[in-house]
């Protein structure tokens, strides 16, 4: 499901679990080169050079990461990759986790290794059932082929890798809430400081935690070199990018292509264009935390600096396509109960600010709302906004804010019509 040369995304014969396919493309070589002929340094310049960033949300330099925990004064460390996606519109992880299991064990393996990880760990959604099979056979038939475990290809290295099944909700895949869960507490994010894991992360130790697209990066950039790597994308924002495609579009699923392709490249060549000849209204181009674009922005490029600069966010790239005959009070409430649901309730802006969005953009789509609602709206997302623990409480703000400022019109109508426009009015006998 690509328009370009894959690059994470490889289509193996044969069950996603079996290793001889994996083997046959080359799998597990960049393992043994780091195994046998290069050192924790070496690897973490390699990475470092690629200018391969995190895909999980954030964008962090990933070689920038691995060295902090690599040099860490402490010598106890930990690896962590983090499956725990929840967000709407994010399915990417979920379809690695099924598809690829070997080629993500084998970036788990040789960032544990490069770390000297005392114990290493998939941290996977608990619902994803046939996810964490496919990981557990590709695991055996790798620790049978002597790749992973003890005495890992005769080097007397030895080193494991523990599945460890998530909660599935949508705090669980804060990076310290996850840590706090695996360690039997409740998921919920750490204050700050120490802020990052990689200086207190899983029982407090140095933690380097990484999410699962940004791990399958890894075997191809030891194997292929960071020239190889840096071929496709911008200076900024080297290499490709899976981009979870959803909502009002012909052809949903996963693409993968060159990071700061077009939107509009995305959405028309990959995702067939907008059903029923509908016109699309607005685009989440990072999920439902980060601003909408509308229909005039589609020639902006997917990558991390360029959203920014927009005024929106890449995020996960759970890019969600709404149409013109969708109303988006009552997408955006959709999504304030999501966030309203998902809060861990551990922060008192979050568990209350996101109880009060979900409550006043109900009234104004079942048509009781008021002006003042609307200015209500706005007042309580710059209360709360930037306030939580993790970014949950200001992704709800950014929600309604983005929706308020594009489609002002359409909450005003809710108002004097008392309804909301998209559904018929009621007959009166």
């Amino acid at each position: 499901m690509t328009t370009t040369e894959p690059r994470v995304l490889q289509k193996l014969d044969g069950p996603p679990w079996d290793i001889e396919p994996y083997l046959r493309v080359g799998g597990y070589e960049a393992w043994r080169k780091c195994v046998k002929d290069l050192s924790p340094e070496e690897i973490v310049d390699l990475i470092k050079r690629s200018g391969l960033r995190g895909r999980g949300g954030a964008g962090f330099p990933t070689g920038t990461k691995w060295d902090k925990v690599l040099h860490h004064r402490i010598a106890e460390r930990y690896f962590v990759c983090n499956a725990g996606e929840h967000e709407p519109g994010t399915f990417k992880d979920r379809y690695l986790l099924k598809e690829s299991p070997h080629q993500l064990l084998e970036g788990c393996l040789i960032a544990a290794h490069t770390v000297g990880a005392k114990a290493s760990f998939i941290y996977i959604n608990h619902e994803y059932e046939e996810e964490r099979a496919n990981m557990a056979k590709a695991m055996d038939q790798a620790r049978a082929k002597g790749l992973l475990g003890k005495n890992i290809l005769g080097s007397g290295l030895d080193l494991e890798v523990e599945l460890f099944s998530g909660q599935g909700s949508y705090v669980a895949g804060e990076e310290t809430a996850m840590l706090e869960s695996m360690q039997g507490r409740p998921a919920m994010p750490r204050q700050k400081p120490p802020f990052y894991p990689t200086d207190f992360g899983l029982y407090g130790k140095p933690t380097l935690v990484n999410n699962v697209e940004t791990l399958c990066n890894i075997p191809r950039i030891v194997v292929n070199g960071p020239g190889w790597f840096t071929q496709v994308g911008t200076e900024k924002c080297p290499g490709t990018m899976l981009f979870s495609l959803s909502g009002a579009v012909n052809r949903p699923g996963i693409y993968e292509m060159p990071m700061g392709t077009p939107l509009r490249r995305l959405i028309e060549d990959c995702g067939g264009g907008v059903p029923a000849g509908r016109k699309i209204k607005a685009v989440f181009p990072g999920g439902p935390s980060f601003a909408m674009v509308t229909a005039d922005q589609l020639d902006l490029p997917m990558d991390f600096d360029s959203l920014k600069k927009a005024g929106t966010g890449l995020g996960s790239a759970g890019v969600i396509v709404v149409d013109d005959a969708t109303c988006m009070v009552a997408r955006t409430l959709a999504f304030s109960n999501f966030f309203k649901n998902e809060s861990c309730g551990q922060c008192p802006p979050c568990r209350m600010g996101t109880i009060n969005l979900a409550t006043l953009m109900t009234k104004i789509e079942q048509g009781e709302g008021t002006q003042k609602d609307l200015d209500s709206l706005l007042q309580l997302c710059g209360f709360v906004k930037g306030t939580g623990y993790c970014t949950l409480v200001t992704g709800a703000a950014v929600l309604v804010q983005s929706s308020l400022r594009l489609f002002r019109h359409e909450f005003e109508e809710h108002i004097a019509l008392k309804r909301c426009p998209f559904q018929p009015a009621a007959v009166v006998a």
